[in-house]
């Protein structure tokens, strides 16, 4: 199997991450550093940054809601990175992304083939943010949100707004782009103050307390599986 395979299938990182250790240079087959292709066999040694590399029999799906000041990495070297925040027992990695300065539910896992399955059909998945800017909104503001807004090197997809009060709105979203939101209200003259992801998907963050994580719950995570067959075939 290919070298990256090997890591999603051992739950140890995303097939992406893989393909970045190998270009950095930090994974070994039998001593001798891999480069992007390379194939293996189950009597091969293969170790990251020289440590063995484990095996995670079991797969771990998670919620967690992140507070401002969390980088979603897997570089432990970076301060306050997710996994660290997290704390899990098993090696995970966010699916996804959500910028330091937002707070608001993401998934983890030490699936790799979800990972893919997710991002490949990420436009098809609706994720639900509430936003607060500095000043009040006017109708326009809403109208234009909805309707896509060019933020320079793309012109976002049309979207659900609807005011929450005279200075917050929610957007629901099927794409994501880096820090689209932010970018589309700077476009129209706003600033945002606070952005909070409260659903993706079919799961909802609901109570879950800040800097804290729970399993997705089987049944949630049973239609995920589902929804993402279907929008793969």
């Amino acid at each position: 199997m290919r070298i990256n395979k090997y890591f999603t299938d051992r739950g140890l990182c995303s097939r992406r991450q893989a393909d970045k250790f190998i270009r950095e240079g930090r994974i070994k087959i039998n001593g001798k550093v891999a480069i992007l292709g390379d194939q293996i066999s189950e009597n091969d040694n293969i170790t990251l940054d020289d440590s063995p590399t484990a095996i995670e029999n079991s797969k771990v799906y998670i919620m967690y809601n992140k507070p401002v000041g969390v980088t979603c990495t897997t570089e432990l070297n970076v301060t306050r990175n997710i996994v660290a925040e997290i704390k899990h027992p098993k090696r995970i990695f966010p699916i996804g992304r959500l910028d330091k300065d937002s707070t608001g539910l993401i998934f983890l896992t030490n699936d790799g083939d979800i990972v893919n399955q997710i991002l490949r059909a990420q436009f098809n998945h609706e994720k639900e943010y509430i936003v607060q800017v500095d000043r009040p909104m006017d109708a326009k503001f809403i109208i234009k949100m909805s309707s896509g807004v060019n933020i320079g090197d793309h012109m976002t997809m049309p979207c659900k707004v609807k005011a929450v009060n005279p200075k917050s709105f929610s957007i629901i979203l099927t794409e994501g782009k880096n820090r689209q939101i932010r970018r589309m209200c700077e476009t129209l003259g706003y600033q945002v103050r606070s952005l909070q992801r409260i659903r993706i998907m079919n799961v909802k963050l609901g109570s879950l307390a800040q800097g804290h994580w729970q399993n997705i719950p089987q049944q949630e995570l049973d239609q995920i599986k589902n929804s993402i067959d279907k929008s793969l075939n």
